[in-house]
């Protein structure tokens, strides 16, 4: 049996440091799919079920880096959860990053300013140069080793393991300028003239100091505009309530925090307050506005066993809530784990960005040394000074960091704001696919409509009367968990029908159900279902009763048969109203050019009458459940895209089969499980607008990988030098530094445009 766990790593600095992280991982025994994801710091692991935690930590902090478990919850309240503990650890990571880009920043102001001569001779120099180049080594050594610490910890960790990384590029730019800074400082004071022939012999320790300031300024800025774009996480987290009101089996009020509430407790929950737990209402009236949930911000009316969310907020009155999940279990922590192992997996977009930064250090490093022996041998005077420079801009310039942030920072910014508006995606794969969906397949009952399924209408046979057919009916629908038996049983219910023993029950799906109750001591067959069912029981249905079904079908009424003992009792009529803003979400999915398919059990005629109600032109009717399949397939045959929508058990495996199956968080586990996009609230405009997000994302994705490819083309070329005998233009380290710095950060700031997305 396997397992899925997330993990937050600590420490990473570069895309390339989430390659080797990954390829840690892969190799632990028992490891069978290892996702790291540099955006979200985060990484997933699927493995067997003996796969320990440890051994994982142990692995990756043979690499240089941290892993934590975000999924680690201790009833312990002096014990911090994963999640509490890996954003301790990289809050302190974020202050340490701070204080040396502070000190950096001081210091290379310093260096830049003693430095000034080298740039214009005409200041002529402010000190003896000798004394100007050993005040300069000794600013820059502190940079270089303290504030670019993690640079050269991370490239010392990665030559270990024989791996290269974008620190190895930084460090082998930066070292070698101040080595030879060091070079330059020890030849001045040996006594050798450091002009010679009108052209003097720089020490280019500004380079080393301002360069990897500059990029630890990019990195932190970076990690900041990372840590808004994970903001869905942290704002679900924050959602939920700290403490409760626990009555005690005396009646006594007590506060306790959420995490000692055990299932079966009973809270108090006052106007105002947030439900701790998900839970059974017992005792009281309310309205709960449930916007965390489903993004509607109208509160629900709740009553006595209706069911609440934890997080949620009573609004009115004062609710006895009995805790049915709670810890892990409960709604609000399934929600941050489906949205965090969402952000932490991999589009399969961004493999090609995988592929391309696997490859891309090496090369640059080809490139940088290529550079240096170039210049070496054909650059102008003093040739070694122009080699030296342009290959520390080569390897400056070069950051495939811009590339690795592309795919999964937008990835992370829509899911969160997919989940902000009560649409759960699953996985990367499953945005990026969504938004290429060219065909809708819609479940009617609880998808398109309420689901509430009330009785219209009863039409009897002759000498039969109403709480007779109830009997035998809802008897029969005692054992169904189909809508259609919940609206018969409570009409029964309400009449104060008494119901009859089951002796034996068989459904058949799509159909009806057969059986026999026990009636006056006798067993009497009984079959529930459509006519079409019902007439194929050796139960006549005459030409009177099809007139009658007919009228009712008509009518957009679900029309169900009810024979006993081989004789038709009579029918009952049942009506579903459309959920509100049904007609909207059709016309919405019509303008992105999406084509909906109404899908039901239901005849013909009904389908057309709700069809027609919902805007929608393509019916399939009377489709069995295992003919759902068959229409998914014949669909996809035809080369579409296609997805399912439902909420029943019936639309599970139309919902496993379709490219992007989509659930009605309102309805079954199963279906839910069975899923890809769960929406939360139940709403069909919600269907529009996970299509809309995932195609936005998509379009951000792509954005972000043309800028940051375009970015290498054309810099990595400038920074070696090929402007330089036509224009006689070099690209300073410093500036290269402060571009390679600049595009991470664009990438990012334009992945956080989805979080002004209208809808």
């Amino acid at each position: 049996m396997e397992h899925q766990k997330q993990y937050a790593v600590i420490g990473m600095n570069c895309a390339t440091c989430a390659l080797t992280v990954e390829a840690a991982l892969k190799k632990v025994p028992g490891v069978k799919v290892a996702n790291v994801n540099f955006a979200t710091e985060t990484a997933s692991v699927t493995g067997n079920h003996d796969l320990t935690a440890e051994s994982l930590v142990e692995a990756v902090a043979k690499t240089g880096y941290r892993l934590v478990a975000l999924d680690h919850h201790s009833d312990d309240m002096e014990e911090m959860s994963g999640h509490d503990h890996a954003r301790m650890l990289k809050a302190e990571e974020l202050a340490t990053m701070r204080r040396r880009v502070i000190i950096g920043a001081v210091l290379s102001v310093a260096i830049i300013l003693l430095s000034l001569p080298d740039y214009l001779p005409w200041l002529g120099e402010m000190m003896p140069m000798t004394a100007r180049l050993l005040i300069l080594a000794a600013l820059a050594t502190p940079v270089e080793f303290w504030v670019g610490a993690g640079f050269w910890r991370s490239a010392f960790l990665s030559a270990r393991n024989w791996q290269v990384n974008m620190d190895t590029l930084v460090v082998l730019g930066t070292g070698a300028a101040f080595f030879a800074g060091l070079i330059v400082v020890g030849l001045s004071l040996a006594g050798v003239p450091l002009v010679q022939g009108g052209v003097r012999l720089d020490a280019y320790f500004d380079v080393a100091g301002v360069v990897v300031t500059l990029v630890l300024v990019g990195k932190y800025l970076e990690a900041k505009a990372r840590s808004r774009a994970s903001g869905a996480i942290e704002k679900l987290l924050r959602l939920g309530a700290k403490t409760a009101h626990l009555l005690g089996s005396d009646g006594a009020l007590s506060d306790v925090a959420v995490e000692l509430i055990k299932v079966g407790n009973r809270l108090l929950v006052r106007p105002g307050e947030k439900i701790p737990i998900d839970g059974v209402v017992r005792e009281g009236q309310s309205a709960v506005d449930e916007s965390m949930v489903s993004g509607e911000s109208v509160p629900v009316e709740k009553g006595v066993g209706a069911s609440v969310i934890g997080a949620t907020i009573n609004t009115t009155g004062t609710l006895t809530v009995e805790a049915t999940k709670v810890g892990q279990d409960t709604f609000l922590a399934q929600m941050v784990k489906l949205v965090s192992e969402a952000q932490g997996s991999k589009a399969p977009i961004q493999r090609f960005a995988d592929r391309v930064i696997a490859y891309f250090v090496p090369i640059v490093m080809v490139v940088a040394f290529s550079t240096f022996i170039i210049w070496l041998i054909w650059g102008p005077a003093l040739a070694v000074t122009y080699a030296l420079v342009n290959a520390v801009a080569v390897l400056v310039v070069a950051c495939p960091c811009a590339l690795g942030l592309a795919t999964p920072t937008a990835i992370m910014v829509g899911t969160g704001k997919a989940a902000e508006r009560g649409v759960i995606i699953r996985n990367a794969a499953t945005l990026e696919l969504a938004g290429r969906v060219k065909t809708v397949v819609l479940d009617k009952t609880g998808t398109i409509t309420k689901g509430e399924l009330k009785v219209s209408q009863v039409e009897l046979a002759v000498d039969e009367n109403e709480t007779s057919i109830l009997s035998l009916a809802a008897s029969l629908e005692q054992k169904s968990e189909h809508p259609i038996a919940r609206a018969i049983e409570n009409l029964a219910e309400e009449r104060g029908v008494k119901l009859l023993p089951v002796i034996d029950f068989q459904a058949a799906p799509g159909g009806g159900i057969i059986g026999s109750v026990e009636q006056d001591g006798q067993p009497i067959e009984v079959a529930v279902g459509s006519p079409e069912f019902v007439g194929g029981q050796t139960v006549t249905i005459n030409d009177e009763w099809i007139v009658k079904i007919t009228r009712l079908e008509n009518a957009g009424q679900t029309v169900i048969a009810v024979a006993a003992a081989g004789r038709l009792h009579g029918v009952i009529a049942l009506a579903d109203e459309l959920k509100p803003g049904t007609k909207q979400a059709i016309d919405r999915l019509r303008q992105l050019g999406i084509n909906s398919i109404l899908l039901t059990g239901d005849n013909e005629r009904v389908a057309k009458a709700i069809a027609a109600q919902a805007g929608i032109t393509d019916i399939r009717a009377n489709i069995k459940p295992e003919g759902k399949l068959a229409v998914i397939a014949e669909l996809q045959a035809t080369g579409e895209l296609v997805a399912m929508v439902g909420d029943g058990i019936n639309d599970a495996p139309a919902l496993a089969k379709a490219d992007i199956g989509i659930a009605i968080g309102t309805g079954t586990d199963v279906a839910i499980e069975a899923a890809d996009i769960t929406l939360v609230s139940g709403e069909p405009r919600a269907i529009a607008e996970a299509i809309t997000i995932s195609r936005r994302t998509l379009a951000n994705i792509k954005q972000n990988l043309f800028w940051a490819s375009i970015y290498n083309l054309v810099l990595i070329p400038v920074a070696a030098g090929v402007l330089w005998p036509v224009f006689g233009i070099l690209l300073n380290p410093i500036l290269a530094g402060a571009a390679m710095a600049l595009s991470s950060v664009s990438v990012v700031l334009n992945s956080l445009r989805l979080k002004s997305l209208k809808f």
